[in-house]
């Protein structure tokens, strides 16, 4: 027998400890010792986070407005709207106008937060009222003098001629008006917006261009046009911020005067392109604050957009108007961005009082603004 080995010839370490022998426990071999921690990786850029973007005066960040309405909402509320009017033999109204617009701007969104409207029907309806009361019974007065009434001749001429004169200010008045008062009433993430331009001012544009513009043939039009929008955008304010335009009506003069020389060669269709030129060249030149809004619309998609609308409008007998009003929201925020850096915290509510009669003027020219 081999030293180390039991009779069986197998290692000593299978034998089997003798009776009352204290069995033999070997040693565990040592664990290695454990390795260092590793090093934490360098920082990288920050998770992104579902929700808005951080505002800060130094971020710049692109925005879009986005419109949830559908044409099916829109047409029962048209449907209803129509119905009341009727059985109330117009009265309605004012109340149907205030309740497309409060779906249309509950339905806008930017930056995860929706507008808000919050005019009322009855402020249409006084208003409205008060319009014809102050515009429309003294044109209607001057109007029986020229025509119905045998007075000389010198009283007819001057009745038209102040008859003409008040229709021509009551449009710019309208225009005023009806913007001071819809800004007044809407308002995102709980601040209102204003309007803080002065009716005279706008009277003053528009007299002075108009007669430009008949002087030089319809050259000064473009001048005119933007003029205007100057005062308009330039006087409109959201909280405490202002916004601002920096258009010149050189700019669009030789666009304008293209699209007159093209007007026949093209069948009128050049009026389309310059449409949208004019509108890029509006929102181009529009800025909030250090952010700037940017237009992206084309003629081409102008023309199919109207084309498709005519179509939808013809085929279903003006049943589609709903669907065309969603088509056409849809495509001028799709065209349609802010860009740079808006530190909204700073902006404070500034909110005007503001009566609804030049609203009320505006339903007689359709002015204003709105969201189609």
């Amino acid at each position: 027998m081999v030293d180390g080995q039991d009779p069986a010839g197998r290692p000593s370490f299978f034998r089997k400890p003798a009776s009352g022998a204290t069995p033999v426990l070997h040693r565990p071999v040592a664990a290695p010792p454990p390795a260092p921690p590793a090093e934490p990786p360098p920082p990288g850029p920050p998770e992104h986070l579902p929700g808005p973007p951080p505002e800060g005066p130094g971020l710049a960040t692109l925005r879009r407005p986005t419109f949830h309405g559908t044409g099916g909402t829109l047409f029962g509320i048209h449907l209803i709207n129509t119905l009341l009017t009727l059985v109330t033999f117009g009265v309605y109204y004012f109340w149907a106008k205030t309740r497309l617009r409060r779906y249309l701007f509950s339905q806008t969104e930017i930056e995860g937060d929706r507008f808000a409207y919050h005019g009322t029907g009855r402020e249409l309806l006084l208003g409205t009222l008060k319009a014809a009361l102050v515009f429309g019974v003294p044109i209607f007065l001057l109007n029986v003098i020229r025509d119905v009434l045998d007075v000389p001749w010198v009283l007819k001429v001057g009745a038209g001629l102040l008859s003409g004169s008040l229709l021509f200010v009551l449009f710019p008045v309208a225009m005023v008006g009806a913007r001071r008062y819809r800004l007044s009433r809407t308002s995102w993430r709980g601040i209102r917006f204003s309007f803080r331009g002065h009716v005279w001012e706008l009277v003053k544009i528009v007299l002075v261009g108009s007669i430009l513009t008949g002087f030089t043939f319809g050259l000064y039009y473009p001048y005119l046009l933007v003029k205007r929008q100057t005062f308009m955008i330039a006087n409109s304010y959201f909280g405490s911020e202002r916004f601002d335009f920096a258009g010149r009506g050189r700019d669009l003069f030789w666009v304008y005067v293209q699209a007159i020389l093209l007007t026949l060669p093209t069948l009128g269709l050049c009026w389309v392109w310059y449409i949208a030129r004019k509108r890029r060249y509006f929102w181009d030149h529009t800025s909030f604050g250090p952010a700037r809004f940017s237009c992206s619309v084309t003629g081409g998609a102008l023309l199919g957009l109207w084309v498709v609308n005519l179509l939808l409008l013809v085929c279903t007998l003006g049943i589609g108007w709903p669907w065309v009003r969603v088509r056409n929201i849809h495509f001028a925020f799709r065209n349609l961005a802010l860009t740079g850096p808006l530190d909204l915290a700073r902006i404070q509510q500034e909110a005007q009082r503001v009566s609804p009669m030049g609203e009320g003027l505006s339903g007689f020219f359709d002015s204003g603004f709105d969201l189609a």
